[in-house]
């Protein structure tokens, strides 16, 4: 599974450290449950533009050959954005922080500070739900690393 591969965050502390120590980079932070499909439809999307492909409710199979897709996809991200998930049951002083009720909700960060982005919602401060395409994604990103 995507969200496997992904960098997991499980405390407040790791989540602060996380905001605090990343410089000169887009933090994006995913709240949600590792359980859910949309989480984890969102997660392959993050990860490598892949439809997430489910064999039972909780499991997916990937080939040799989309484990080598993922990893060159993670280091092609990894030059402009850090990505984290966020277990919302791990989490709940965040929760409370930014309203999340539903999920994934996903938040950006830039040196710290908290990027507020108009996705086209009356909330501009978290997008909710999961990105359409890889490239979706990617211009989002961009967009916030050229405002560093």
């Amino acid at each position: 599974m995507a969200s496997l591969l992904l960098e997991q965050l499980a405390s407040k502390a790791a989540v602060d450290d996380a905001v605090r120590g990343t410089k000169d980079r887009v933090l994006v932070l995913r709240f949600g449950r590792a359980s859910d499909t949309v989480c984890l439809q969102q997660d392959d999307i993050v990860r490598s533009g892949w439809i997430y492909r489910t064999i039972s409710s909780m499991s997916s199979v990937l080939t040799l050959c989309e484990l080598a897709q993922l990893a060159r996809c993670e280091r092609e991200l990894s030059k402009m954005a850090r990505l984290c998930l966020v277990e919302v049951d791990q989490v709940p002083i965040y929760c409370q922080y930014f309203d999340i009720a539903l999920i994934p909700a996903t938040i950006f960060f830039v040196n710290g500070q908290h990027m507020k982005v108009d996705y086209g919602t009356p909330d501009h401060t978290k997008f909710i739900g999961a990105f359409r395409t890889k490239q979706d994604f990617i211009d989002l990103v961009e967009v916030r690393q050229a405002q560093l």
